[in-house]
């Protein structure tokens, strides 16, 4: 078993085994980790040893007993080294002492005198803040939140509060847990209860309630946005290339397909001309595979003071919160700043760049990224290549069948019946428009027909399309040149 496959428990058991007397666990969930220890002094040894807690406040607890003046670190530290055979203590909040130069004497005091005793301290804490002086000595693993089977256990006795004795069947508690994977145990419980004290019924709404839960995660980043799903491939008008592809991976996310050993989607990337679609396409596999979707904002990710370490922290936040959808929106943008290849671009770009595809290439979480591109000449070959993305599309301007299907979709959203348009002749009339441009004209029509007192008409339609000058008209040679770039290295979205 490799150590990514290593829950938390077992991590801490080898780390025993292996005979370090002082553990550092990273652990947002101090309760979690608490248990381990718990158990462990209980079955580590052939019997029961003694476990304890410190904390800045009560100092040390062992069970109902409270030693006395301990609440300070070198104090407790000192009863520590004095307590007699075999036992486990766990410090919470020494992170906030551990860069006193008198707390790392004594710990690595410590590390010699707790060696070869069986006497075992174990430090947690959310963040890892080990001084250069105590490297040596501590050893560091992460406590993993809850899996799988730890969240199904979990719902198996909350089932029951809300859902009655018979819980929730197998299948929707597969799904439930799913949805919960990358929160502790204790949001969990606070997700469950929230969305289903009120009304007791497992459903798409209640289903994209728990997934929306994920978006407090991630405002606490400041640059992952959570996106609603909020379209459908029904508001798609065209691209059956790119749909189908979505469609026939659709269940590849579920625990069926990963029980089978099915491979699991590292991500596509979507180039073409601005307006086609792309941004509507990326929202709409949320819906789709009904997961959530996280935006990654790289204009905040370069206004901090540390990019290359927001950057790092944003990946693994949503590789926490996985199975989810990463947005990456106008890549090219992240990765050379705007800036063609030798114009002093900025040292950190090149790290970030770095950084992202060794992660696309490694990354272990089910979290399928979905990259937009515009400026597809910036592109480095690196980021195209099979390995890290699985296929690249590129979005034309719409052919006259999918600008039908535009005009029909959009037409429903302004209350107006389809079938009263002559959508043939709107689609011929729109030659070189883009999906947004024709969204657009349909818009402003239906605004002046509202303003007007009446529904819209064709002739609303045609003299707002007349007054449109599209963007294949003012960009000419920009298009044939992303046409020409994106010729044999992408898959047309659009079927022929």
């Amino acid at each position: 078993m490799s150590d990514v496959a290593v829950r938390g428990p077992e991590r801490i058991r080898r780390a025993l085994l292996g005979g370090y007397p002082l553990l550092y666990v990273v652990s947002w969930e101090e309760g979690r980790v608490e248990r381990a220890i718990a158990t462990l002094a209980q079955k580590f040894y052939e019997k029961p040893v003694p476990f304890a807690v410190w904390s800045c406040v009560d100092g040390i607890v062992a069970g109902t007993e409270r030693w006395p003046d301990t609440a300070d670190p070198l104090k407790a530290l000192d009863a520590i080294l004095a307590a007699p055979g075999p036992g486990f203590f766990l410090m919470k909040d020494l992170t906030a002492f551990v860069a006193k130069p008198e707390v790392v004497r004594r710990l690595r005091d410590a590390y010699r005198a707790l060696k070869g005793k069986g006497r075992f301290l174990v430090l947690v804490s959310p963040r890892l803040v080990i001084p250069d002086d105590l490297r040596k000595e501590i050893y560091v693993l992460d406590y993993d939140l809850p899996d799988e089977s730890e969240i199904l256990f979990l719902l198996g006795h909350l089932g029951k509060r809300y859902f009655g004795e018979k819980g929730l069947s197998d299948e929707d508690a597969k799904r439930l847990a799913m949805g919960l994977k990358g929160l502790t145990q204790d949001e969990t419980e606070h997700v469950v209860s929230r969305v289903f004290s009120r009304r007791p019924v497992f459903d798409e709404e209640s289903y994209s309630e728990v997934l929306a839960e994920k978006e407090q995660a991630t405002r606490k980043d400041g640059v992952l946005e959570f996106v609603p799903p909020r379209f459908s491939l029904a508001d798609i008008g065209g691209l059956e290339n790119l749909k189908e592809w979505l469609v026939k991976r659709k269940k590849l996310f579920t625990k069926e397909a990963l029980d089978a050993g099915m491979p699991v989607p590292k991500g596509i990337l979507l180039m073409g001309v601005s307006g086609c679609g792309k941004s509507l396409s990326v929202k709409a596999i949320s819906a789709l595979w009904n997961l959530p979707l996280f935006r990654l904002d790289m204009n905040l990710v370069f206004g901090t003071d540390n990019p290359e370490q927001t950057f790092q922290r944003a990946l693994r936040t949503v590789e926490s919160l996985s199975p989810a959808l990463l947005w990456i929106d106008e890549i090219e943008m992240a990765i050379t700043g705007g800036r063609e290849a030798g114009t002093g671009a900025d040292a950190s770009l090149g790290r970030i760049f770095s950084t992202f595809l060794t992660w696309m290439q490694e990354k272990q979480g089910l979290v399928f990224v979905a990259a937009t591109a515009n400026r597809i000449h910036l592109l480095p070959a690196e980021i195209i290549r099979k390995g890290r993305f699985d296929q690249v599309f590129f979005l034309d301007l719409p052919n006259e069948n999918e600008r039908k299907a535009i005009f029909n979709v959009h037409l429903k959203k302004v209350g107006s019946d389809a079938s009263l348009f002559d959508v043939v002749f709107l689609a011929k009339a729109t030659r070189g428009f883009v999906g947004s441009e024709i969204e657009a004209a349909v818009q402003s029509a239906a605004v002046e027909a509202f303003n007007q007192g009446r529904k819209l008409n064709e002739d609303d339609m045609s003299k707002m399309l007349t007054a449109t000058v599209p963007l294949s008209r003012t960009m000419d040679e920009q298009i044939k040149a992303i046409k020409s770039w994106a010729h044999d290295r992408a898959m047309p979205a659009s079927k022929a």
